[in-house]
């Protein structure tokens, strides 16, 4: 796997580079969430950071890298991924298959 030294700005990282895991389209995650363990055995929490652009060209305004911010109002347990349709929900009854029933090979 590749990785990227990538900035942090804001919360406990504030100042530190780490390297961050490079997706298959060459991009970091858009959120990067770090489990910190409880103190005295408490409940864990969990530190949010959001990928923003780090800086552009001068002369063409081309995307020179990315950075991550400590985002405080963020939701940890929010879903990563929202289905456009409710799930659960099936076209055709729930029955599978490709050939319509009054089309189906006899």
């Amino acid at each position: 796997m590749k990785s990227e030294d990538t900035p942090f700005v804001g919360g406990p990282l504030d100042g530190r580079v780490l390297p961050v895991l490079i997706g298959i389209t060459g991009h970091p995650p858009k959120t990067y969430r770090i489990p910190v363990p409880g103190l005295d055995g408490g409940p864990p929490t969990v530190l949010v950071y959001r990928r923003v652009q780090a800086a552009t060209s001068k002369r063409l305004g081309l995307h020179q890298g990315w950075k991550y911010e400590y985002d405080p109002e963020a939701d940890a347990s929010e879903r990563r991924f929202k289905l456009p349709w409710p799930p659960g929900t099936r076209k055709g009854g729930g029955r599978g298959g490709a050939t319509p029933e009054n089309n189906a090979d006899e």
